[in-house]
């Protein structure tokens, strides 16, 4: 079906990408995949390419663009490609909202420049090895210093992406005693430095796939985050993570319906090459069938996705509503 989702500007960028990718990425991913990350050269010619400070405001030296859009054609040029540009999207869209909405106008300054050349690459950490999704039961702790200077840091964190190449990490923890009656409440982020004293990269996680996409285990052991590292208001943390679930949700819908679209792809090349009993699988009737049921599963998606993606686009799109398309996709 033709699609009106995206306007010129939107494929004119889709080209750039397209190109980047069959250039710097196709040749040297099986490699990645080996090593278990990607360079860290990749996010600084992705920095020079323009991707990061594509929300990034203008003020900051970013193009200060919201549209959503965007981010769905670097999905679906990866997914095509069958390749990841690393821990990117965890950088652009989980870290930068927050950054952006909470940060304040000091700390903007301070990392922002590094953050849309890819000097600084940023994780967030909420997933502990005992709480799992339970956020409110993060129990990496952090107290004031006694001359307040800086907190120290005590804790360890799981299924970070982009953990051990990060530069910062926004890192979840609780910097008030545990409230049963509100288990919402003390809750804070604190952005670390990774050369920070007793912050450590632990085990590097063995994963199915995306496994040119780092992602570790995380430990902090009396850490030393200066009182300027932190995030937003103290002990308002939960809320802030419930304010990025539109951006999270359709994130992982164009993620799931690209990477669909990309498997019936390569479906398709495969079929057409490979013979049996003397002839292509493609020409086989189930063959047909099969294909065609993914086709139309996967195009519904992705009309779901751009549905969402206008609705974003207008200031309309519903946390409910993102979360259908995630489901759905």
């Amino acid at each position: 079906m033709r699609r009106t989702v995206f306007t010129s500007d939107h494929e004119a960028f889709r080209a750039t990408i397209r190109e980047f990718v069959a250039k710097e990425v196709t040749p040297h991913y099986a490699d990645w995949e080996q090593d278990g990350k990607v360079p860290r050269a990749l996010y600084r010619k992705l920095g020079e390419l323009g991707v990061f400070g594509i929300q990034v405001p203008e003020e900051y030296g970013g193009a200060g663009v919201t549209d959503f859009k965007y981010h769905a054609v670097l999905r679906e040029e990866t997914a095509r490609a069958g390749v990841t540009f690393g821990a990117d999207v965890v950088h652009t869209c989980l870290v930068l909202p927050y950054l952006v909405e909470f940060g304040s106008e000091e700390q903007k300054r301070r990392w922002l420049p590094g953050f849309l050349s890819g000097a600084l690459m940023t994780a967030i950490a909420m997933t502990e090895p005992g709480t799992g999704s339970d956020l409110a039961g993060i129990a990496t702790r952090a107290h004031v210093s006694e001359d307040g200077t800086h907190y120290v840091l005590n804790g360890s964190k799981t299924f970070i992406t982009g953990g051990a190449q990060a530069d910062l990490i926004l890192v979840v923890c609780r910097t008030a005693p545990y409230d049963p009656a509100n288990r919402r409440a003390g809750l804070s982020i604190l952005c670390v430095d990774t050369a920070s004293e007793g912050f450590a990269v632990g085990r590097k996680l063995d994963k199915i796939g995306l496994r040119a996409q780092d992602t570790a285990e995380l430990s902090f052991t009396d850490v030393r985050v200066p009182v300027e590292n932190l995030l937003g208001e103290a002990g308002a943390a939960f809320s802030y993570l419930t304010r990025n679930l539109v951006v999270e949700r359709l994130g992982a819908a164009i993620s799931g319906y690209a990477t669909a679209a990309a498997a019936v792809g390569f479906a398709k090349e495969y079929v057409l090459e490979r013979e049996v009993f003397g002839r292509p699988v493609a020409a086989f009737q189930n063959t047909k069938f099969v294909l065609a049921e993914c086709a139309a599963e996967t195009e519904a998606a992705q009309a779901f996705v751009d549905r969402a993606l206008d609705l974003h686009a207008a200031g309309e799109l519903t946390p409910a509503d993102a979360a259908k398309a995630k489901l759905f996709c």
